[in-house]
């Protein structure tokens, strides 16, 4: 069996709501409230673990994922496009897609905007000076506004790894050391 299978599956199911969803909030003009409620959702994502049980647990019927979804929607303020689609993957049992579909909903956004998303990682966190700065030699680089989404990885010594599409760039200290010590080991 084939192991990205179920990957793209579940990018696939992902693709279809986000299309759908970013169709409908264009038309309504709420892109922009669009991207608020995502940043919103992810954080949620990142930080709840009974929410990414709730999405993904075979054990929770429909009507209690809807049920859930709902509630939280309200409390978050999502534009009705988010919550009517929610409603619909809770009801289609499709909710374990919400990672994906937030990825690509923030992909289109990003593109319909001109913009292009750069994953960033560095040892510590970047300072506003430093990452405007690096916005700004990613945008020459790409020819395009570069939207930074920074997160800290201490295991990195130095550095920055950084992500704008299929391209990386890896300036970490770990890096340096690990391939040093690949040409050690090479030698001796």
């Amino acid at each position: 069996m084939d192991v990205s299978e179920p990957a793209s599956i579940s990018s696939g199911i992902a693709e279809r709501y986000a299309t759908a969803i970013f169709g409908i909030s264009k038309e309504s003009k709420s892109l922009a409230k669009l991207e608020t409620n995502l940043n919103d959702l992810a954080q949620a994502l990142d930080d709840s673990a009974d929410l990414r049980a709730l999405i993904s647990s075979p054990v929770v019927t429909r009507d209690e994922q809807g049920a859930a979804m709902a509630a939280i929607g309200k409390k978050m303020k999502l534009v009705p496009e988010m919550q009517n689609g929610l409603g619909l993957m809770a009801e289609k049992r499709r909710l374990f897609v919400l990672p994906q579909l937030v990825a690509q909903l923030r992909a289109m956004i990003a593109e319909d905007k001109g913009e292009v998303s750069a994953e960033v990682t560095s040892a510590k966190a970047l300072t506003k000076a430093q990452a405007d700065k690096l916005a700004k030699t990613l945008k020459e680089r790409v020819g395009k506004d570069v939207k930074i989404n920074a997160t800290v990885d201490e295991s990195l010594i130095g550095g920055l790894v950084v992500k704008v599409g299929s391209k990386m760039i890896d300036t970490s200290i770990r890096s340096k050391l690990d391939s040093l010590q690949n040409s050690m080991k090479e030698v001796g």
